[in-house]
């Protein structure tokens, strides 16, 4: 890996996760850690392009008919990858099927750019992650085994241990917050061969009082109401977040100053 590099264009791909959810902005709208990933590199490089094509909710047999192919196509120096989770959190889930698009997907991907990067996703601490684990191990085994074939980068966020502390995940318990971008894109900074800004970003976050049980059960009931029924609800009637959502920067064009 070459020491501090200097990329002209960066394209993003995926879902939620990529789409920045849940960093949100004054606006309303979505950072995320590909966007402080894209300020980082456009301050090196004059003129630098950035595309985000992800769309939250997408499975990565969407994320490979809507976004591979227009990534591919733009010929950037750095594509992110980031796909298969949601497919792992569906009541049924046909692993070969993920491992047969995701390899379609890094087949076109891989020599359309100077590095494709994969990553591990991160994984939350709770119930939901030890029921999920066995699949989204699956996944990240075959994320390894596609990147030594076709010379990816894989960015191991499941193995850092801040990234899997409920502190660092919104209340939907399924996006991080912005300090939890923040530390992703560091991630993604040194791997691309940069030199560290935090060398701690996967260290575990100081400790701190555990809430009272009053706190749990409201914060519980809350995401009940607001995330984990309507998620029920989608799953049932076939629909999903992102259903009729464009993503934010369709173009690989000239970056405009994303992060404050």
């Amino acid at each position: 890996m070459q020491t501090n590099p200097t990329h002209s264009s960066l394209v993003a791909v995926g879902d939620s996760f990529t789409e920045g959810m849940s960093d949100l902005m004054p606006d309303g709208s979505y950072r995320g850690w590909a966007d402080l990933l894209a300020a980082r590199m456009a301050a090196r490089s004059p003129g630098f392009r950035y595309a985000n094509l992800a769309v939250r909710g997408k499975l990565i047999g969407q994320i490979v008919d809507e976004q591979v192919g227009p990534a591919a196509a733009m010929g950037a120096d750095v594509i992110t990858l980031v796909g298969g989770l949601n497919d792992t959190l569906r009541p049924k889930c046909d692993m070969a099927l993920v491992r047969d698009l995701l390899t379609q997907a890094v087949e076109r991907l891989a020599p359309s750019c100077k590095q494709l990067v994969l990553m591990r996703s991160p994984g939350r601490q709770g119930p939901v992650l030890d029921r999920f684990r066995p699949r989204m191990e699956a996944l990240f085994a075959i994320i390894d085994d596609l990147a030594s074939l076709h010379g990816a980068v894989v960015v191991d966020l499941y193995g850092a241990r801040s990234l899997a502390d409920p502190r660092l995940w919104d209340v939907d318990r399924l996006h991080l917050t912005a300090d939890g971008h923040r530390r992703v894109a560091e991630a993604v900074w040194q791997a691309l061969g940069h030199e560290a800004e935090d060398p701690d970003w996967h260290a575990p976050i100081p400790a701190t009082p555990p809430p009272g049980w009053i706190t749990r059960r409201t914060t519980d009931v809350r995401f009940a109401r607001q995330y984990l029924l309507p998620w029920i609800g989608r799953r049932l009637t076939g629909r999903s977040s992102g259903d009729g959502l464009l993503p934010k920067r369709p173009d690989l064009l000239p970056y405009e100053d994303i992060a404050p």
